[in-house]
């Protein structure tokens, strides 16, 4: 018995999306009703957002639900009439199937992920979309993502998948996951493995992919309505959000292993930084003069300070326009000069100071209430 609606959806249309999904299906698969079935739900899909739903029809459809739209469908295709009185249970199997089996596929994008690759089926030669397929039983997803991708476009990306990297959606009851392949050449030669299934493969860029069906940029610019990329746009928003956060990754690492020469390394310096570098500087050459002391000692020769630093071959300059360590015969001398020429004394040293010439006294402002064994601090430094 022929199953009837109450709905009529015009020939014209009946046409139009007979055109665009079923009669194209090869004759030899014409026979699997099943599949069939997938065709007819994106006819059913396509005819919902385009013919129910879009504001720019003048005279809007009412909707129906899939059972009502593929008795329509197979009323009106000659090679499917014959089976209409089968329909609940084709429904029944197609539904079996299709919570049962998942789909599988891939997103890839060129090197610099502006570009996503996309497949234009025989069975739907007005839509596009990416290489993906139903996978085998007891098939591993990874390798029927592989496997659907090596068929239809003759790349290999078994060796690239990573599987934390897809975009997973349940469209009409059924999952389908996409795993993001990137850095593909564009120049990368693509061909079809198998007959009668692709009809073309092309780059897109993917700014001007629509993310719904009122998007007209896609149209002025690449020449394809949102009507011929229904099947990528569920996918396109979580695309470019997933892009951008590799960009932005990308961008922070390069960030923190771009090479700087030294002068831009101590001019980008925080100041915490510029302080403890100009720190370590100041004992460095502390070290340096201690190390020549010592040197000079053992040949009980003793120059001038100005002239040590002018006999030492490894010269430096400490940031510091004054020492933070001062020699305490210095000191003295310099309390000396001060006593002469002010009439009062500066000195705060003790008995230990005077008796120990190898006592320093740290002069920063911030530390003058602190006193450090000079000997016993360069030594740990200098062995």
């Amino acid at each position: 018995m022929e199953i009837t609606t109450e709905h009529s959806i015009p020939l014209d249309i009946l046409d139009d999306l007979g055109s665009r999904f079923i009669i194209n299906v090869p004759v030899e698969e014409r026979k699997d009703l099943v599949r069939i079935c997938f065709q007819i739900e994106l006819a059913h899909w396509y005819y919902i957002d385009f013919y129910c739903a879009d504001d720019k029809v003048e005279k809007k459809l009412k909707p129906c639900g899939m059972k009502e739209f593929t008795a329509h469908m197979f009323q009106h295709i000659p090679f499917l009439k014959p089976h209409s009185k089968n329909l609940d249970s084709i429904l029944e199997q197609w539904r079996d199937y299709k919570q049962a089996v998942p789909t599988y596929g891939a997103i890839l994008l060129n090197e610099d992920l502006s570009q996503v690759l996309l497949v234009q089926s025989y069975w739907s030669k007005t839509s596009w979309g990416f290489p993906k397929g139903k996978v085998n039983e007891e098939e591993d997803p990874i390798r029927c993502a592989a496997r659907e991708v090596l068929e239809e476009t003759g790349f290999d990306m078994s060796k690239m998948i990573d599987k934390n990297e897809y975009i997973e959606s349940t469209i009409n009851d059924q999952l389908v996951r996409l795993y993001i392949i990137s850095g593909i050449p564009q120049d990368t030669k693509f061909q079809p493995r198998t007959r009668n299934e692709i009809r073309s493969i092309e780059w897109f860029t993917i700014a001007e992919l629509p993310s719904s069906k009122k998007d007209n940029l896609p149209k002025l610019k690449i020449g394809v309505a949102p009507s011929g990329l229904f099947m990528v746009m569920p996918f396109v928003k979580r695309l470019k959000r997933w892009i951008f956060d590799k960009q932005q990754k990308g961008a922070q690492g390069t960030r923190r292993h771009r090479h700087r020469s030294v002068g831009d390394a101590e001019t980008n310096l925080p100041k915490n930084k510029k302080q403890q570098q100009q720190f370590a500087q100041a004992i460095q050459a502390e070290i340096q003069d201690f190390q020549l002391m010592r040197q000079q000692k053992a040949s009980n020769s003793s120059p001038p300070r100005n002239i040590r630093r002018q006999e030492n071959s490894r010269t430096f300059k400490p940031s510091f326009k004054r020492q933070l360590f001062v020699n305490e015969e210095e000191r003295s001398r310099n309390r000396h000069q001060h006593h002469n020429s002010s009439g009062t004394s500066s000195s705060t040293g003790t008995g230990h100071e005077k008796n120990n010439p190898d006592f320093l006294q740290f002069s920063a402002a911030s530390w003058l209430n602190f006193r450090f064994d000079q000997r016993a601090i360069l030594d740990c430094l200098t062995t």
